[in-house]
């Protein structure tokens, strides 16, 4: 039912992700649909978190800019490349309206994404590798808030080329360095 939701959101869209048309592609009932998921919403939230966490995984080699930099840029392609912009502003847009997405998305994908990128921060903290009073939810906001700012508010176009200087603004701040 997941894998239906998925390639239906991510190849068509929010508007053909119906509890009947996921039903038909996956040979479930509706009657499941309906007992597993309280909306198509959430329906299409959870199908998009299986379907973007192998791509979007958060490595820790040591190196906290290579880490950053690889994450960011998979989460960029992932947008902009492998068709995943369309959904995710789709399901933003629909989480202001729907509040059973808007749980799904926030619970499941937002928050815990959050806390990984903040895990991988906390361990570079701890390594000296950032400051002690390093603010690691602005960081993160600085990293992933650029480009769902971008895709949501912005409407231009983007692509992986915009990282290496979100990373390094994000690390280093943009005064002079000395």
């Amino acid at each position: 039912m997941l894998e239906a939701a998925g390639r239906l959101l991510l190849d068509e869209g929010m508007a053909a992700l119906t509890f009947q048309r996921v039903a038909d592609e996956s040979g479930a009932s509706k009657m499941t649909l309906y007992k597993w998921w309280p909306s198509p919403g959430a329906l299409a939230a959870e199908a998009y978190f299986a379907q973007s966490a192998p791509v979007l995984s958060f490595h820790d080699t040591g190196d906290l800019r290579a880490d950053l930099t690889a994450q960011l840029e998979s989460f960029v392609r992932w947008l902009t490349e492998e068709g995943a912009a369309k959904p995710v502003a789709e399901l933003v847009g629909t989480a202001q309206t729907d509040p059973d997405l808007a749980r799904a998305w926030s619970e499941n994908y937002a928050l815990p994404r959050r806390e990984l990128a903040r895990e991988r921060l906390r361990i570079a903290r701890a390594a000296g590798q950032l400051r002690e009073d390093a603010d690691l939810d602005v960081i993160v906001d600085q990293l992933w808030g650029a480009c769902y700012h971008r895709l949501l508010v912005l409407k231009v176009p983007f692509d992986a080329s915009i990282v290496p200087a979100l990373v390094d603004h994000a690390l280093h701040g943009a005064a002079p360095r000395s």
